[in-house]
């Protein structure tokens, strides 16, 4: 008796165990790798990432989306980048978010609250030294916690080095300093 209970639980954790390792590898990876975002985002932007520069900004009132070319002397790059975040900035508008969805293959957190409030948010292209920017404004709470964790996800995935911190610089090194602190008490260290 006690030799078939023993047969019947040891086939029981090694079907358990082959069920979770099916399971597990069917479901969709988090983990995306760098290299394939920037590749993704080269095609789906029309400009390479390598001559550019992304910054992703919290605000008080939304943030902004920013793209520079590197080089002064790189009209081509400039110009691309302005063609894009007009496009975008008209995409964004009407709850499109195809772009960000395609680069990184899966649907960015904050995306469905800002396609559901989309009315609730402006977007306003603006050209900037060697590029353009994206100037994202709310004044309603649920869609501006959208937008912060859109953008969040964006200097997370794109590692800009941008502050997670609303309203900080990215060259504050004060700012720096507070936010890896309240990350540490937040992740319990």
């Amino acid at each position: 008796m006690k030799i078939h209970l023993r047969r019947l639980m040891l086939v029981s954790l090694i079907l358990s165990t082959a069920t979770f390792v099916i399971v597990y590898a069917q479901q969709p990876q988090k983990g995306h790798n760098h290299e394939q975002i920037n590749k993704r985002g080269d095609h789906v932007m029309g400009f390479d990432h390598t001559k550019t520069k992304h910054h992703f900004l919290l605000r008080e009132s939304g943030g902004s989306i920013e793209v520079t070319a590197n080089s002064a002397g790189d009209v081509e790059s400039s110009k691309q980048i302005r063609m894009h975040l007009k496009h975008i900035a008209a995409m964004f508008a009407e709850g499109n978010f195809d772009a960000p969805m395609l680069i990184h293959d899966q649907t960015p957190p904050g995306v469905p609250v800002m396609q559901e409030l989309k009315g609730e948010i402006k977007y306003s292209f603006e050209e900037i030294e060697r590029g353009a920017a994206v100037r994202i404004s709310t004044k309603n709470p649920a869609a501006l916690k959208a937008v912060h964790d859109f953008l969040r996800f964006q200097i997370k995935e794109h590692h800009t080095g941008d502050s997670l911190i609303v309203g900080a610089n990215r060259s504050d090194g004060q700012v720096k300093q507070v936010q890896m602190h309240i990350e540490g008490y937040l992740c319990g260290n």
